[in-house]
């Protein structure tokens, strides 16, 4: 005589595999979970390297270390901003971003004008590009400048401008493989950045929009005129007030 098949042999039997659909909308809310997850995740981590970095010294950034790598080596040596000569900070002020200490991270009065002239072209703050060398990387893609504009103002928050002005002045390129306003002050020339002059800070911002292909010990007519007007700025901006942020 047969057995007769017990209750759980036959749940069993009639448990259906999910449809296709179920499982295309099941596989949906893992990738949706997963992607949620990796978006706080990488959230949580900038936010703790912006706590971070508010005071500790970033021991490199992306496009230094690729530098690195692709050179063998650079030279980069931290120098506290009390080390560095004042007309160098007004100097980069003067040269990127005049309204530094007015703003919160973006100048919408330099947006505009830079929409309005059809161009990007010193809309830039000194407080985006220090985000910019610090956490990401160099290039003009979209999701760049949208991590770009979601940094700034967290940086601008958390961070002095005074230590905004630093961090920028450690980690801006000045010439192949020279980061760093002590690497740049030595290389071209051969002095520690407390001693710098006047005409030698402005000669250094002045070939910060292209370090590359300029050079601060050799400056072309261009690079000579640049300066100039950037030591005059230097020395508007001491004079009413604008550079009060960074240097009290």
């Amino acid at each position: 005589m047969a057995k007769r098949a017990s209750s759980k042999s036959k749940g069993k039997a009639k448990s259906k595999t999910p449809s296709p659909a179920a499982q295309l909308r099941s596989l949906k809310r893992r990738v949706v979970r997963g992607a949620f997850k990796l978006v706080l995740a990488v959230l949580g981590l900038l936010i703790a390297l912006v706590l971070l970095f508010a005071v500790i010294n970033p021991p490199t950034t992306p496009y230094m270390f690729s530098e690195g790598r692709r050179l063998g080596g650079v030279d980069q040596q931290w120098v506290a901003l009390e080390d560095v000569a004042p007309v160098m900070a007004r100097s980069v002020v003067a040269a990127e971003d005049a309204n530094f200490c007015e703003h919160w991270g973006f100048d919408l009065a330099a947006i505009k004008r830079a929409i309005a002239e059809g161009s990007n072209r010193g809309a830039s703050t000194l407080s985006q590009q220090t985000v910019k060398n610090v956490y990401l990387w160099h290039g003009r893609t979209w999701l760049r400048k949208a991590l770009e504009a979601g940094i700034t103002p967290l940086v601008e928050t958390v961070w002095t401008k005074r230590r905004i002005i630093e961090v920028y002045l450690n980690v801006a390129e000045f010439d192949e493989g020279i980061f760093g306003v002590d690497a740049a002050a030595q290389h071209y020339f051969g002095v520690i950045p407390a001693k710098l002059t006047a005409t030698q800070a402005a000669r250094l911002a002045a070939i910060l929009p292209s370090p590359k292909t300029r050079s601060a010990a050799r400056p072309s007519a261009a690079v000579r005129k640049r300066s100039a007007q950037i030591r005059d700025g230097a020395a508007t901006i001491s004079k009413d007030g604008r550079a009060a942020c960074f240097e009290s």
